[in-house]
């Protein structure tokens, strides 16, 4: 088909989204645990929002994070589900070029910020844990505000040559993007022309955020495996290893697929193109689902307050 817009050769009046290459089929059903992940999400995380803004108590370093991690989630999984469903169930494929370009600047911009996010909760442990004393002083509510502002700043900044970046270059008439939604590689393999710096750019970004944060969260749990392990009192490193092990698997749910995505797209052409986008979905629904649960149910004052709230109606 031909999407050209007629006021201009370069730029396609709409792209169409495929969805699931290879199971349109079974897209149908795939939607409905898709759906259950996103109503799990958005509801974990308003609650855990909730709770943290209502309790005085919870106004500490480690949970003003999981309240940056929760609206991150949530914008994350809305910029996406959505359309998503409405592929899957209503068969509406088509998206503007221009609300395409936004979903794509949302959907990196905020992976960029939930990587900052966990990397700065990697940090508040690594201080929690290896300079208890000076833990509120090192990070006090302006600081933490500092750590957050800089980090949406710099998901701002530099996924904003992203959208500038596709918006220059020529496409092609087919414009069939064969994904669930506007993923920055998905969308540069429709170009014509020669979109080098476009992907060169995309590999910068990824290694300054991915990599930097992989890092600094990799040295801050390695001093803090290195601490626990001199605590004299077995309990207590069983507590801090609970605690530090709740932890990665959240880093990793959002790592993995995310790795698995960045590479398959470079080098993975063996890898059936279904599971790549399964896996790419995955990467944007999982760990929103995941967060709320693993830290509400490790953290025992969000526990409780989640328990006093279903007593208090009832449930």
């Amino acid at each position: 088909m031909s999407c050209l817009n007629t006021s201009t050769r370069s730029h396609p009046a709409a792209f169409l989204l495929v969805g699931i290459p290879g199971l349109q089929e079974a897209q149908f059903w795939i939607a409905f645990p898709f759906c259950i992940m996103y109503v799990i999400s958005v509801l974990g995380n308003v609650i855990v929002l909730f709770i943290i803004k209502t309790e005085p108590s919870l106004h500490e370093p480690m949970y003003l994070f999981l309240a940056m991690l929760a609206v991150t989630d949530l914008v994350l999984s809305t910029s996406t589900l959505p359309k998503m469903l409405s592929i899957f169930w209503l068969g509406s494929r088509e998206i503007g070029f221009h609300a395409c370009l936004t979903q794509m600047f949302f959907i990196h911009t905020f992976s960029s910020v939930e990587s900052g996010v966990l990397m700065a909760m990697a940090l508040d442990r690594y201080v929690a844990i290896c300079c208890p004393l000076r833990h509120s002083s090192i990070l006090s509510v302006p600081a933490i505000v500092t750590m957050g502002s800089l980090v949406l700043a710099r998901g701002v900044l530099l996924v904003s040559p992203f959208s500038l970046l596709v918006h220059r270059l020529p496409f092609c008439p087919r414009c069939l993007i064969s994904h669930t939604y506007c993923d920055h590689m998905a969308v540069v393999k429709l170009v014509c022309g020669d979109a080098t710096i476009s992907v060169i750019y995309g590999l910068f970004v990824a290694f300054m955020v991915g990599g930097f944060d992989l890092f600094i969260i990799t040295v801050s749990y390695a001093m803090i495996l290195q601490a626990i392990m001199r605590l004299p009192c077995t309990d207590t490193r069983l507590k801090a290893f609970s605690t530090c092990a709740s932890h990665l698997c959240v880093i990793l749910s959002f790592y993995i697929p995310a790795l698995f995505t960045f590479l398959t797209y470079r080098f993975g052409h063996n890898v059936p193109h279904h599971v790549h986008i399964l896996v790419a979905n995955l990467y944007l629904l999982m760990p929103p689902m995941l967060n709320p649960l693993v830290y509400g149910v490790k953290t025992k004052q969000i526990r409780e307050r989640v328990l006093r709230i279903f007593q208090q109606k009832g449930i």
